[in-house]
């Protein structure tokens, strides 16, 4: 530790640590615009100049390094006249239009001129000007002549992003941030970039001239999206969710949040919301009120049960719904006689298992791993900010090995590759698990050959300290999901390393928790999906594009007696006999369980759009009309209350969480491919945002089907 006066204040601080460091440390404010915790020192800007005591001239605190004893001065008039100095070259060039900037109100060069600025400019000459750049749907480069060259953007990309897609051209009055050869930002955390942009040079386009900031409400929520759970702004104007930002939590999200966070809102607000009940009379859609569409549902439900039992009614929920949602769907099934519910729409190996499988290990340790596995998961895609992390895990001399069908962009070095068809995924994890066994020297449990692929990665598992094998979407949704998740346990086993699930939704974690899969003679989601029922209730999900039968499920679904369909929008109109609208993420209060079991809850932000109403209170209802026990609560804190026994916790409890498999080592291969849903088709939301689905990851999707690739 280095000791050194501040303003008159000790402070500590690590050795090679910055002034700026220390006087965050410190609580000091110190200007500046190039200078970001998250990112590399560029001090490119100078704002952040200071005083320090036998320094020939003002030194930039963010690129000082501390000495022993040494004394900073930041309130004297050689360092805020250096500052002023500075601001007085930064706004010489800029077009000074605040008015009708859209950064206006939020902007820290505007912040920073009101203190450091002067009144009047000694240039007199003209400004330069900066042409228009299109660089996709997502951020506008409308005014780039606001543009400070301080290159967060550009670090960002290289360092967070992990993709260089931006840079800068040329020198001096001509210097220029720009993508080269006109290509779009196509990174799936670039929004990220008009967080940090100090200017209004990068403004979201989305968003773009909607609203002021301080015409805006701010209230806090979590994605309803990957499994993350990162926390969240939602920006709210005339009960309308206008904008969503991050809210920093080091724990899960850090200050980032992925593309889909961001921008998804746009279905919000769509033309698709369903906005009041609706019934199939003679091949029709007609509008309803909330009580005959309930005496329906509840009419016909009780028909079937009376017809053919109990057990030809179920419900396929989505991991995307709240704990809530989930909790009720299944206790109106139970409470009805029956063990028909599942979430595992895309899922081919249904397996049963006893506790509930997770991450593995804390989200924030994904950063500090010297070597990791991952087997099938296109990481980047499906897990924005886990890659994020395990980039910074290897910038920092961590080994990435990898186990997929195909050699995607990973965009960070990749130590070792097996590319292998799904079919070939469990003989080839057991052939590291087999190198591991001959590194160790312990008796092989499988009899494939460690091929010198397998046998770089099991080299690679044996050194370091920290190291987990994670298993991705593909791997949960393969038919061998078992038999690769054993494998996955005889390798971290003798290696040392956790194991994992990256898992796919909001809201996996905590569907396994209040047990939304099939009990003792239940029905689990393929027999469902695969026509076995005679009334179906589908909450929250469109099997259509939700599960691994796709287009062939809507058919078979549509024989059954009665489909009732709950969801924010009009959807299921193939199959279902009753829509039902229900509320999305920002108008219903909720619990998310994320990948490591942070149970984390959140309120509505806005009043449900139209007729809609939160979910909870639709299935407590119907819970009610079909006269199931314990169905009287009064608010989603009584629901959830009930799940937990009394207040939830921080955390899922450790006893029910676990990734031990019994499996045996072998399992049957289906033939198909595993379901996995594409970065902006992952669920109901994001295929219903307009500016997500204009961008390169969705374009790759509309292509594939109009070619027919897809179903």
């Amino acid at each position: 530790m280095v000791e050194i006066e501040l303003d008159g204040k000790k402070v500590e601080i690590l050795e090679g640590s910055m002034v700026m460091h220390a006087a965050e440390k410190a609580g000091t404010y110190i200007p500046h615009f190039c200078y970001h915790k998250k990112l590399s020192i560029a001090a490119n800007c100078r704002m952040c100049l200071v005083d320090i005591e036998k320094a020939p001239k003002p030194m930039p605190a963010c690129a000082t390094p501390v000495t022993q004893g040494m004394v900073v001065r930041t309130k004297t008039d050689k360092a805020i006249k250096a500052q002023q100095s500075v601001m007085e070259f930064l706004l010489i060039n800029h077009p000074l239009d605040c008015p009708i900037c859209d950064q206006g109100g939020e902007c820290q060069l505007q912040d920073l001129a009101v203190g450091y600025g002067g009144s009047n400019s000694r240039y007199a000459e003209e400004k330069r000007v900066v042409a228009v750049k299109d660089v996709g749907p997502l951020i506008s480069m409308q005014e780039m002549s606001r543009c400070i060259h301080c290159t967060r953007c550009v670090r960002f990309g290289q360092e967070v992003a992990g993709v260089m897609e931006l840079g800068m051209s040329n020198r001096g009055e001509h210097s220029e941030i720009e993508t080269f050869l006109g290509q779009t930002i196509d990174s799936e955390l670039s929004g990220n970039m008009i967080d940090i942009c100090p200017v209004g040079a990068l403004t979201s386009k989305p968003f773009r001239y909607s609203a002021r900031t301080w015409e805006l409400s701010r209230r806090k929520s979590i994605s309803p999206h990957d499994s993350t759970g990162a926390n969240l702004i939602v920006q709210v104007k005339n009960q309308q969710v206008m904008r969503v930002v991050p809210l920093e939590n080091e724990a899960v999200n850090e200050c980032w949040i992925a593309d889909r966070d961001r921008f998804s809102y746009e279905a919000l607000n769509s033309s698709e919301r369903l906005t009041s009940p609706m019934i199939k009379h003679g091949g029709k859609w007609v509008d309803v009120d909330w009580q005959t569409a309930l005496e329906y549902v509840a009419n016909g439900l009780k028909q079937i049960k009376s017809n053919h039992g109990a057990a030809a009614v179920g419900a396929l929920v989505s991991p995307h719904s709240t704990l809530e949602e989930l909790h009720l769907a299944g206790q109106l099934v139970r409470g009805m006689g029956s063990e028909n519910i599942d979430y595992r729409l895309r899922n081919a190996d249904f397996t049963s298992t006893d506790g509930v499988r997770y991450l593995g290990v804390p989200i924030a340790s994904l950063t500090t791993l010297q070597r990791v596995l991952v087997v099938g998961s296109n990481l980047r895609k499906d897990h924005p900010l886990f890659a994020q992390r395990i980039r910074q895990a290897v910038k920092a001399g961590g080994a990435l090995s990898v186990l997929g069908a195909s050699a995607s962009d990973w965009a960070m070095p990749v130590a070792n590759a097996i590319v292998a068809p799904a079919a070939e995924w469990l003989a080839r994890l057991q052939s590291v698990a087999g190198a591991v066994a001959e590194l160790a020297q312990l008796p092989s449990p499988y009899p494939q050959a460690a091929t010198p692929q397998a046998m770089a990665i099991a080299k690679s598992l044996m050194g370091g300290e920290r190291k987990a094998v994670l298993l991705g979407n593909a791997a949960a949704h393969h038919s061998q999901a078992s038999a690769l998740l054993s494998v996955a346990n005889w390798i971290a086993q003798h290696t040392g390393a956790t194991v994992g699930y990256l898992t796919e939704a909001a809201n996996t974690v905590g569907a396994q928790f209040v047990h939304a899969t099939p009990g003792v003679g239940g029905l689990h989601a393929g027999q469902m999906l695969g026509g076995a029922l005679k009334a179906v209730l589908l909450v929250n999900n469109e099997p259509e594009f939700d599960s691994a039968p796709g287009a062939h499920a809507v058919s078979t679904l549509a024989k059954a007696e009665m489909v009732v369909s709950l969801s924010p929008f009009k959807a299921n109109m193939g199959c279902a006999d009753v829509l039902l609208p229900i509320a999305p993420f920002s108008e219903t209060p909720g619990t998310f369980v994320n990948a490591e079991g942070r149970v984390q809850s959140f309120h509505a932000v806005v009043k449900p759009l139209g007729d809609a109403r939160p979910a909870w209170k639709v299935l407590r209802v119907l819970g009610n009309m079909m006269k199931v026990e314990g169905f009287d609560f009064e608010s989603s804190q009584d629901v959830l209350a009930a799940i937990f026994g009394g207040a939830a916790p921080e955390f899922v409890p450790q006893a029910r969480l676990n990734n031990a498999c019994n499996a045996p080592f072998e399992g049957a291969y289906n033939g198909a491919e595993p379901c996995v849903a594409r970065i902006y088709q992952l669920d109901s939301l994001v295929r219903r945002a307009t500016s997500l689905q204009m961008t390169a990851d969705a374009r790759v999707v509309s292509d594939a089907v109009a070619q027919g690739a897809l179903a």
